[in-house]
Formats: C-alpha cells, sequence, structure tokens
C-alpha cells in the first residue's frame, strides 16, 4: 500500500525529536508544502516541456529540482533525449534530510551529494510503469548503478511499482510524459550504497567473524578493487553496425566503464556457533585447518611457516584459503541472477540452471545451482517445500543412493542489514563453502554459458541485460530494450589488453556479445559472435584436479551464412592447432547423413547408436535441457527445426592439470564471406575422462 506522505511528515517534523538543522529544513517543507500527496492538478500530461520545465513547473518537487541544479545537469535535462525520472518528492526529501541529520542548505552546499542523488533518479531511456518488469531495470541509472523492480498491490488492488525496495510509484501520477522522458513521482528518495564490500560486511554485526576474517587474511584488500580508469569509453565508435546470420543489420556498443566487482557468500556467527561451536577467528582457523590439511595439492604447505595462525596473510595460509574460497570475482545484480535470469532456456523439469565460477581462491571453481526439477522426488521435494522459489545452492550434489542433498542453501534476503555495496553484494549461507576436490560436485560435465566465462559481464550489467521478448530492430541505437556488446583492446603499462581479461582478439573482427532474444538458437537466447577476419583466444577456467578433459563447443551452425574457423588449444609452454578446420556450415545431419529428428526416434537402440555415431565424429547432440523460442518441447537436441543446427563438438581432449590456464584460440580460414564470415560461441562444456570416457551402453553420458 502507499505509504501516507501527511503521516511521514507529521512523524519527521512536527515531534520533538530533531536537531536544530533538521527544524530549518522542516520550516523550509512547510513554506512549499508537506500535504497528503501533490495535488492532481500538477499533473496533465505535459505538453512540449522538458523534464526541467516539468520541475520548474510542479513546485512539490522544487528540492529534487533544486539538486539538479546544483549538479549542474539542467543545460542536459533541457535538451533532446529519452529519460525516465524517478522524481522524489519535497516530503520524501524531508524524511531522507530528518534521516541523515542535516538541512536542506548542507545538502545543496554539496555538489557531489546533489550529483549522486540526481543521477541515481534517472535513466537515459524512457520507460512507462507497464514496461518496468521484475527484477533489474535494462539500462541502468546515471549513476551506472541497477535498479530493481517489484511490485506490491494497495489497498484498491492497484499494481503499485516498487524500486529497490523502497520507492513507490504514485499509481495515479506515474508515466507523466514530457518532450524528453517520462516523470514517475516516488514518495523516496532512492539510495544506493557508496561503500566498498568489506565495509558493508563490517558493519553487519550478524557476521562479525567473517568480517574479521577477511581482514585479518587480506581477502578484505583483494574486495577493494572497483574500477580500471586506463579504459576509456569515448576513445572508441559509439557504435558498431553489423549483420549476424539472417537477422537484419544490428548495433553493439563499447561498455561504459569497465568495472570489478566481487558476491560473498557468508556465514552468520549464530550458524558458526550452533554448528561448529565457534565464536571466533581462532575457532574459524581451526577448522580452515581441518578442512584443508588433507587436500593433496595443498598438502607440501601443512607445517610451513604460511600454515601457522601467525601468518594469516600468507598465500598457504588455510583460513586464507578458506576465506577466498567464500568469494567469486563479480558482481551479481541480485539474488535471482546468481543462475541465469529467470532461468531462460532451461526446461526447468529436466535440468536445474546451473552456473559455474571460479571463486578469489587459486585454481578454485564453485557451482551455484537453482533447483527446479525434482529427478528424486523424496529428496528434492523436500527442499523445494522448505524454500519454494528461493532453491539456489552452492556444489550441491546428490549422493550414490539418490537419498541425500548436499549443498549450502544461499538466502535471498538479508534482511537486517544492507547488503549492495558499490563495488559488491553479498549473501548468507547455511554453512561453510570448502573447496574439497574428490567431491562429486567436479565429477561432472561443467557446462558454462559464455557469458559466465567473462566476470565482467555480469558485474557490469552486461550478461543477460535487455528485454528478450523484445526483437531488436535494424540498427537501433536507443538501446531501449538492451545493449549488444563489442569489447575494445587498448594500451595497458605498454602492453595490449582487452576488455574482458584473459582474451586477445587479432585480425579485423569484433568480439560481440548479442543479447538475450526468445527465438535465437543459443541456450539461453544469448550468444558471443566473432565477425570478420577474427583471430579471438580466451582463457578457460582452471581444472578442479588432474586428469584428462574434454573441451566441447556448443554453437548453431548456419548453412551459407557462417564461415570457418582453426582451433588452436594452448598451455603456457605451446599452442597446438586441433584437428581439421572447424565448419560452422555443416548442421548435425551433414555428420550424421539423415535428417531425422530427435525426438521422432521411438527405439532406444536407434538412439544409442546415433550417439555412438555423433561421438566417434568428435560431436554431440545439441543440449537436451535447453529449448528454442516459447516452448520447452522445442529443445537444442532437437533443433528446434529439422535444420539440425544446434550441436556440440569436441574442440580437443588434453591431459589438464589445476594451477595452470589453459587457451582455446579460434581464427577465421574462410574469406568467402568477407568481412561478414563469422563464428558463433554458445557455451563451453569442460568434461572430465570420468564422464566422457564410459562406454558403457547404460552408463552413457545422457544429453541434457
Amino acid at each position: 500500500m502507499r505509504k501516507n506522505i501527511f503521516n511521514r511528515c507529521k512523524n519527521s517534523f512536527f515531534t520533538l525529536r530533531f536537531s536544530l538543522p533538521v527544524l530549518l529544513v522542516s520550516i523550509m517543507l512547510t513554506l512549499t508544502g508537506c500535504s497528503d500527496e501533490p495535488t492532481s492538478d500538477n499533473y496533465a500530461i505535459s505538453n512540449g516541456e522538458t523534464l526541467t520545465e516539468w520541475l520548474d513547473n510542479h513546485s512539490d518537487y522544487s528540492i529534487f529540482r533544486d539538486v539538479v541544479d546544483v549538479a549542474g545537469l539542467r543545460n542536459q535535462f533541457s535538451a533532446y533525449g529519452s529519460y525516465t525520472c524517478f522524481v522524489p518528492t519535497n516530503a520524501a526529501f524531508g524524511t531522507y534530510l530528518a534521516e541523515k541529520g542535516m538541512s536542506l542548505e548542507q545538502l545543496l552546499a554539496d555538489k557531489t551529494a546533489c550529483d549522486v542523488i540526481a543521477k541515481t533518479h534517472i535513466i537515459s531511456v524512457m520507460y512507462l510503469a507497464s514496461e518496468l518488469k521484475d527484477g533489474p531495470i535494462a539500462q541502468q541509472n546515471m549513476n551506472r548503478r541497477t535498479l530493481k523492480v517489484s511490485h506490491e498491490n494497495d489497498a484498491e488492488d492497484n499494481s503499485i511499482t516498487v524500486i529497490n525496495n523502497a520507492a513507490r510509484l504514485y499509481y495515479e501520477l506515474q508515466d507523466d510524459t514530457v518532450e524528453n522522458g517520462v516523470m514517475h513521482p516516488v514518495d523516496v528518495v532512492i539510495e544506493s550504497s557508496t561503500n566498498m564490500l568489506p565495509e558493508l560486511i563490517a558493519a553487519n554485526p550478524r557476521v562479525s567473524i567473517y568480517a574479521k576474517a577477511f581482514e585479518l587474511t587480506g581477502v578484505a584488500d583483494q574486495m577493494n578493487l572497483y574500477k580500471d580508469n586506463t579504459y576509456n569509453k569515448d576513445d572508441y565508435a559509439d557504435f558498431y553496425d553489423y549483420k549476424s546470420g539472417a537477422e537484419p543489420e544490428e548495433s553493439a556498443t563499447p561498455p561504459d566503464e569497465k568495472l570489478y566487482g566481487f558476491t560473498a557468500f557468508l556465514v552468520p556467527d549464530e550458524v558458526l556457533k550452533e554448528k561448529y561451536g565457534i565464536t571466533d577467528v581462532k575457532g574459524l582457523y581451526d577448522l580452515a585447518v581441518e578442512l584443508y590439511k588433507n587436500d593433496e595439492y595443498y598438502k607440501n604447505d601443512v607445517g610451513t611457516a604460511g600454515w601457522s595462525f601467525d601468518n594469516l596473510t600468507d598465500s598457504v595460509n588455510p583460513l586464507r584459503r578458506f576465506m577466498q574460497y567464500h568469494v567469486v570475482n563479480r558482481k551479481f545484480p541480485g539474488y535471482d541472477q546468481i543462475t541465469v535470469r529467470d532461468d531462460l532456456g532451461v526446461i526447468k523439469s529436466k535440468n536445474n540452471p546451473t552456473d559455474w565460477y571460479p571463486t578469489l581462491l587459486f585454481s578454485s571453481i564453485a557451482k551455484f545451482e537453482h533447483l527446479t526439477a525434482q529427478k528424486w522426488a523424496s529428496t528434492e521435494a523436500d527442499l523445494l517445500s522448505q524454500h519454494t522459489s528461493r532453491c539456489r545452492f552452492i556444489n550441491r550434489h546428490i549422493d550414490d543412493n539418490f537419498t541425500s542433498h548436499h549443498g549450502i542453501h544461499i538466502q535471498e534476503d538479508v534482511p537486517d542489514a544492507e547488503n549492495d555495496a558499490l563495488n559488491g553484494i553479498y549473501f548468507y549461507i547455511d554453512d561453510v563453502m570448502v573447496f574439497d576436490r574428490t567431491s562429486d560436485v567436479y565429477n561432472c560435465r561443467m557446462r558454462m554459458d559464455f557469458s559466465t566465462l567473462f566476470p565482467e559481464l555480469i558485474t557490469n550489467n552486461i550478461r543477460m541485460n535487455g528485454d528478450e521478448t523484445v526483437s531488436r530492430e535494424a540498427n537501433d541505437h536507443t538501446n531501449k530494450y538492451g545493449r549488444n556488446y563489442y569489447f575494445p583492446s587498448w594500451k595497458k603499462n605498454g602492453k595490449e589488453v582487452n576488455y574482458l581479461d584473459g582474451v586477445s582478439v587479432g585480425g579485423n573482427g569484433k568480439f560481440i556479445y548479442r543479447r538475450p532474444r526468445k527465438g535465437y538458437w543459443s541456450m539461453h537466447g544469448d550468444e558471443f559472435i566473432c565477425q570478420g577476419n577474427y583471430d579471438v583466444k580466451f582463457k578457460l577456467p582452471q581444472v578442479p584436479y588432474e586428469s584428462d578433459w574434454q573441451i566441447r563447443l556448443g554453437y548453431a551452425a548456419m548453412p551459407g551464412l557462417r564461415g570457418v574457423c582453426q582451433i588452436y588449444f594452448a598451455d603456457p609452454d605451446k599452442e597446438e592447432p586441433q584437428g581439421i578446420p572447424l565448419d560452422m556450415n555443416k548442421t548435425i545431419y551433414d555428420i550424421l547423413g539423415d535428417n531425422t529428428l530427435y525426438s521422432q526416434i521411438t527405439s532406444e537402440t536407434k538412439r544409442l547408436e546415433r550417439r555412438k555415431t555423433l561421438k566417434n565424429n568428435g560431436y554431440y547432440y545439441g543440449a537436451n535441457g535447453a529449448y528454442h523460442g516459447d516452448s520447452e518441447t522445442a529443445t537444442f537436441a532437437d533443433v528446434c527445426t529439422s535444420s539440425g543446427s544446434t550441436l556440440r563438438i569436441v574442440l580437443c581432449t588434453k591431459h589438464m592439470k589445476p594451477g595452470v590456464d589453459y587457451y582455446i584460440r579460434m581464427r577465421a580460414v574462410s574469406s568467402k564471406q568477407g568481412n561478414d564470415n563469422e563464428g558463433m560461441f554458445d557455451y563451453i562444456e569442460m568434461v572430465p575422462k570420468s564422464v566422457y570416457g564410459v562406454n558403457d551402453d547404460s552408463a552413457m553420458e545422457d544429453d541434457l
């Protein structure tokens, strides 16, 4: 229900519990009016007004107008553009100033504060209230922070839009259009924390042990990284127009900034005490010793000087390693994007949406899973009943008897503290995270969407951005429904670097991320493409244990529209070509010699024969647990149509060790389509020999 502004003003300003500066503010606000809500005669649809003229003509928003003026944004907001403005009422500012213990004069004397406030409330794209769907808004605000949308019903059962769980749009007043945008009056001044992640964690008394451990081990210092100032968007073209496959021409932009981010998963103090009897950092250190002393990879560190409690910042210290494994090197926009947003493209009855992310612990990786599929009903139905839609877990797996669940539950909300920092976010978990290389968690096919390989995509709000239901238009430069991106390179400390760490792009091509659209032949509707005479090289996540590993690429072939590329595998010492060049024009039916759909095969014997034929030729069906368009019946094994276009190819099979960086290079070797020569990259699979090497029909790898 919308809050009553008069009561809020009364509670904030007409009691004796305020300081003199706040009293001055209250007097000023009384002069401008503190009513039940802004008067209705101020909200006729504007005819030719700009954003700033609207503010000039509506006295109930005079403070926000003054904030915009102090920030130096009047001229910008008076000119042509397309803005969304969540404009706080004067009463909302009154409450804000009272909570801060400052006067209006003090606020307006602080240009930096006014700049932050003004830009927090404005997005450089126009959104009507009906276009504000639950979850992060596709376009960030002018402070380059993500605003989050939710909805609730008021007393009249109207759907009220809520921004950042705090600011409510006035239902009667929203969608007030102006010449260069739309105004949405709100009842609260929207705020975003300006603290770094370690500061925000340290301010929460519920996680004091983890906060102290982060500080003493030096992991807090690792989480203070925020921005690469050597990257400047203005050095590159605003738009790169291109044609991909059979689609109309599209546009990609360079990212706005290169921000670094982190997500920490914290066990509250009371849980540590209840489960392990831990009440201080020394107790946490003792637990870390027990957990890591038998790790084969760390065995030579046990008993060394760096292993002791007196050397917590040493790289081999067990507590430092323990704390590092609780942090991933990307900032999630929120709980619902720890795994792919909206479970898009995953057949949830068959598969749990799953992503894999490296942590700050050297040569480690963690599995993040949204529980949706009830394969083992007695086990998973119980979990679903406990957590409903909040079933996101870390390193979850089922034991050999399919009776017992193992995994760490991530709590959706942090209701008792601010958890969204400038460079990170944190969540509560119900048990400690441990990197156990012998766990069955890692004895599986590790499928990673290309957009998860590079932390910049998640931290900078690139992955899964936009509205997947809205198709692109040719050369659309508004970005209203989301953005495609290209990733530039530049000189840093004398070396050529790419925006994406661990990536190099040669030739005259562009490495492009295409935002999700329903109907794309890609697992989550998003994909990477390379165009022109491209030569792209990217680093793989480090493997968790030593084994023979198979590296596969999921992609969509498009006969006559895609190119041919040579694959290389590289370690620190050498780079070698892998087999004959990959022709992305050839479909799975070119390999099999017939065009029978996967779903049309009724004989299990025939199905196994076809799978063996593909495997012997270095291919697999596309993921049968992913779907195309709006129908979960159109799986990527079935390729959605009779074209046979979505498939997986084995790029290489190599003996790989933890702690070693390995790379895949893909170089265009065909030129028949000139600069439209294209390679497409959807997802990578890293598969240990214990999975791909099984030949017994009953134990063969599934097609999910």
